[in-house]
């Protein structure tokens, strides 16, 4: 937050005297002034005002509050004004994203060492040491990657040119409670992190991460990460308005991003690159959607021809493969959520097996009237359920168009010989596929399509995946079902004109007032749909605007909400902004009309 002072400015600017130009020795008019940006000018003036660079940091905008007067002569144009400009009080933004549950912090500044130590305790320290490890020389090298030297030659450094006691935190002890790292839905996600008061004794200080399960000391590694700040005149790690003491546990205990691998190839790197950002705004669900009609790029052991259906034999994933990015995430604290789209989306499979389509000229829906097309089905889910140990299946079964069977003799015939209809045939295979993967001990979630179509008949363990607009996770949790949102009018990614404030404002607890059917509400999911994103604009569309719905999902909706959030949640989004450029990550300016788009034109990260 900043406060304001007022300086008078006066501006004379000299124009040619026009020919026709009214003949007035001096006129004076009062015209009223929009707020209008002044940050050059205010950077030319600031060594007359004692302006400092601070005072010029993110979302720093200048405004016009009093009336300007406009002196024309015949010669110059003079302007008389007043602006107010920001000065820095004690009410500064938070700059920790998402924002913490609950958390105060003081006046302090506290340098870090640089080779600061770890320590894990509790009763869950014998199996989160090694994930905990490996989290913190992860982060280790984000928070000292200025440095620009060795461990060992910061060792020297300590040895022979400053003792240990120079710097004020050393140690980072976290204790975890449980020794149970199993990450399913709901693990728990809490922590609390105190960082200490400045201590004048030769001993350097503590900081400590507590919580219940590894996942949560993930998390409050995050936010220590984001404690920390390079001092570019001190060349050292610090963290600002210490202490701090933070109590954090996120809202929903889904919060997921969706990941189009079908429409547009990713490669493992990539898409290991964008979990590893989910984890920097603490999503913990990445849904891949691996195949799709355009094609088939995931290895399926049982039926080894799946995957000609891939764009080329270089754009596919092996099983391998697949249990590197499960991996990868896990040690992140993510789980992946695997889709197979069913009955609609599935042309792809016929490249390797075409008995699937129902002729080769409608060759979707998947055939609902062979035995051999859910055999596949089943040959696909055991697969899977050996790579994927998440609770939660995606089965899709959104946008089924049916005219295919209809117009095709054989499974028209079929329908007949079991007194369906072509919508009854959709039910019959969605419930199918569904009792398939309760079988293999899976949760199945399905999109909105099937509860609209025929809600009745649903398995009562079906998550309802909401997209098509509003106002149906309402209806879902009514029925009983639990219910994720991802409105495409505010949280598909690819729509490239949703502006971050509507990513932001959107609230999955929209119409739904009783308790007891808001706990079905398991949380949230950003979607980013691969038409048009590929390994060139990935990362630039899905970032910033993911952060937005990052932080609804995580923290408090009172804390979150209710405010002028151009001023309390804009600058901290775009310092998230920088934060993700500065740790590599193509996240695009926040507030451009169109989201990816490249800046506009020169200036600083923080004003974009």
């Amino acid at each position: 937050m900043l406060s304001s002072t007022r300086v008078a400015i006066s501006l004379t600017v000299q124009i040619p005297r026009p020919k026709d130009c009214f003949d007035v020795a001096a006129m004076y008019l009062p015209i009223a002034i929009a707020p209008i940006h002044l940050d050059r000018w205010a950077r030319a003036l600031r060594p007359g005002l004692g302006i400092g660079d601070d005072s010029l940091g993110s979302g720093f905008t200048h405004s016009f509050h009093s009336i300007m007067f406009l002196r024309l002569s015949s010669a110059s144009l003079i302007f008389f004004f007043l602006i107010s400009i920001p000065l820095p009080t004690s009410q500064s933004p938070t700059y920790l994203w998402p924002l913490p549950s609950h958390f105060t912090s003081g006046d302090h500044s506290l340098s870090v060492d640089p080779s600061l130590s770890l320590s894990v305790a509790g009763n869950g320290a014998a199996s989160a040491t090694s994930i905990l490890t490996i989290a913190f020389d992860r982060y280790r090298g984000i928070i000292f990657k200025h440095g620009g030297v060795s461990l060992l030659v910061r060792k020297l450094k300590e040895t022979f040119i400053v003792s240990a006691s120079s710097y004020d935190l050393s140690t980072l002890n976290i204790t975890v409670h449980s020794n149970n790292n199993q990450l399913q839905l709901g693990v728990d996600e809490s922590y609390t992190l105190l960082v200490p008061k400045s201590k004048d004794s030769s001993v350097a200080g503590e900081v400590t991460i507590e919580a219940n399960t590894v996942y949560g000391a993930l998390r409050g590694l995050e936010t220590f990460s984001q404690l920390c700040s390079f001092d570019y005149t001190t060349k050292t790690v610090k963290i600002y308005k210490a202490p701090w003491s933070i109590q954090d546990k996120p809202r929903f205990a889904y919060r997921g991003l969706m990941l189009d691998t079908s429409r547009h190839y990713l490669p493992i790197n990539v898409i290991k690159q964008i979990i590893e950002s989910m984890s920097y705004a603490k999503l913990n669900v990445l849904h891949w959607h691996i195949i799709d009609e355009q094609s088939f790029p995931l290895e399926i052991p049982s039926y080894p021809n799946l995957w000609k259906g891939s764009y080329t034999k270089w754009e596919r994933y092996t099983v391998e493969d697949a249990y590197e990015i499960v991996n990868f995430a896990k040690m992140r604290g993510i789980n992946v959520m695997a889709e197979v789209d069913v009955p609609g989306h599935g042309e792809s499979w016929g490249a390797g097996y075409p008995d699937l389509w129902p002729s080769s000229t409608c060759r979707e829906p998947l055939d609902v009237s062979k035995t051999f097309t859910f055999d596949v089905l089943s040959g696909i889910l055991t697969d899977m359920r050996k790579i994927f140990p998440f609770e939660l299946f995606h089965l899709g079964g959104d946008e089924v168009n049916t005219d295919c069977w209809s117009s095709t003799s054989h499974v028209k015939e079929w329908l007949q010989n079991h007194n369906m209809t072509a919508e009854d045939g959709y039910q019959y295979f969605v419930l199918k596929a569904q009792e398939m993967a309760i079988s293999k001990n899976w949760t199945p979630v399905n999109w909105e399509e099937t509860f609209n179509t025929f809600p009745a008949k649903l398995h009562p363990k079906t998550i309802v995946h909401n997209w098509l607009g509003p106002g149906v996770c309402p209806k879902v949790v009514a029925k009983g079902f639990r219910c994720i949102f991802s409105n495409q009018g505010v949280w598909y990614l690819d729509h490239l004109d949703v502006p971050w404030d509507e990513v932001y404002n959107a609230e999955p607890l929209k119409g739904i007032h009783k308790a007891s059917e808001q706990e079905l509400v398991i949380g949230g999911e950003v979607c980013m749909w691969g038409e048009t994103a590929d390994t060139s604009d990935v990362q630039q569309t899905i970032w910033p605007r993911a952060a937005a719905a990052a932080e609804r999902l995580w923290s408090d909706r009172e804390s979150t909400s209710g405010q002028n959030i151009t001023i309390t949640v804009l600058p901290r989004l775009q310092h998230f902004r920088c934060l993700l450029n500065n740790r590599g990550v193509a996240a695009a300016p926040v507030t451009n009309y169109y989201a990816r788009r490249a800046p506009v034109g020169p200036g600083s990260c923080y004003e974009q």
